[in-house]
């Protein structure tokens, strides 16, 4: 007679089943062999498991991080024009996301020789990004001032949500550090004076806020990616834990513009412990014993 799963195999298979359905999702079909490159290769890398940058690129909080960077990116109307224009973020918003995911995790984890490759070919794909937005104004991908912004929205969205959602978050020397590592790679990518530390990550933040607007792009930017994300009734409930964990951790000078209202015992009681839930239940699923980037990170720590 077959033997009845035991609940220790129900748990291994249901972790599998959600990590592989999220890797697909996130790195693409082809994620396994990816993956067994960027952390697989023999080679020097910028990092190690020890770094700040290392910790928080590998932790399931990346995935609240990345939907407010997103929202914070929205703001900027040429740094939106971009994205609209050139993108494809309605149309392919997974190829989007893959392709953004197999860039940080190349130059996070990967070997030096694979990241500077990924970086050559943004850095192409930059060049050819340009046009006018719909003021008027041109813009370009390579413009440095643009960079910037990407770079740090991006680098403050995936602080905060990691020092906020992590079962261990930064110290302040941590998180000092881990802004500038995150400046190793944007140097290279054409930013020309990234901040290297919390203080100068919020003060370059602030200095932006006068360029930013509220516009129609950014706003059915915000529809787009929380009320209406291109995902399968199955997978809904638990991406909008996600995004409601992102939402919270928006600055408030943020949300108006966004048309997202400040309700704090909403945040508090439901939004919050919502992202706590739903980027618990990712790390969960992501940090199987037999994967390799497991393997690969335990390998290389001890």
């Amino acid at each position: 007679m077959p033997t009845k799963p035991t609940p220790a195999r129900w748990d291994t298979r249901a972790r599998r089943q959600l990590a592989s359905a999220l890797r697909s999702r996130v790195a693409g079909d082809d994620a396994a062999a990816k993956a067994a490159v960027i952390w697989g290769a023999e080679g020097e890398r910028w990092f190690t498991p020890e770094d700040p940058i290392w910790r928080v690129h590998a932790d399931a909080a990346m995935f609240p991080g990345g939907i407010r960077a997103l929202l914070l990116q929205s703001l900027h109307p040429l740094a939106m024009a971009g994205v609209a224009g050139h993108s494809g973020f309605k149309g392919d918003p997974w190829g989007r996301l893959q392709r953004t995911s197999e860039f940080l995790a190349t130059t996070t984890f990967g070997t030096i020789e694979h990241a500077e490759t990924q970086i050559a070919r943004v850095r192409t794909i930059h060049e050819r990004v340009r046009g006018k937005a719909a003021d008027g104004r041109p813009y370009a991908a390579s413009d440095p001032h643009l960079l910037l912004w990407v770079h740090v929205t991006e680098v403050d969205s995936f602080l905060a949500s990691f020092q906020r959602y992590a079962s261990e978050p930064l110290t302040d020397a941590e998180a000092d550090l881990y802004v500038e590592q995150t400046a190793v790679v944007a140097r290279r990518l054409g930013v020309l004076d990234p901040p290297v530390s919390t203080a100068e990550l919020a003060a370059t933040i602030e200095a932006y806020r006068p360029e930013l607007e509220s516009t129609a792009a950014s706003r059915d930017a915000a529809r787009f990616l929380l009320l209406h994300p291109p995902l399968p009734l199955a997978a809904k409930p638990g991406y909008a834990a996600l995004a409601a964990g992102a939402v919270a951790l928006l600055p408030r000078w943020a949300r108006r513009p966004l048309r997202l209202p400040w309700l704090p015992f909403t945040e508090m009681v439901l939004a919050r412990p919502l992202g706590d839930a739903a980027t618990a239940t990712v790390r969960w699923a992501m940090t199987d014993p037999a994967d390799v980037r497991t393997v690969a990170e335990q390998s290389r720590a001890g």
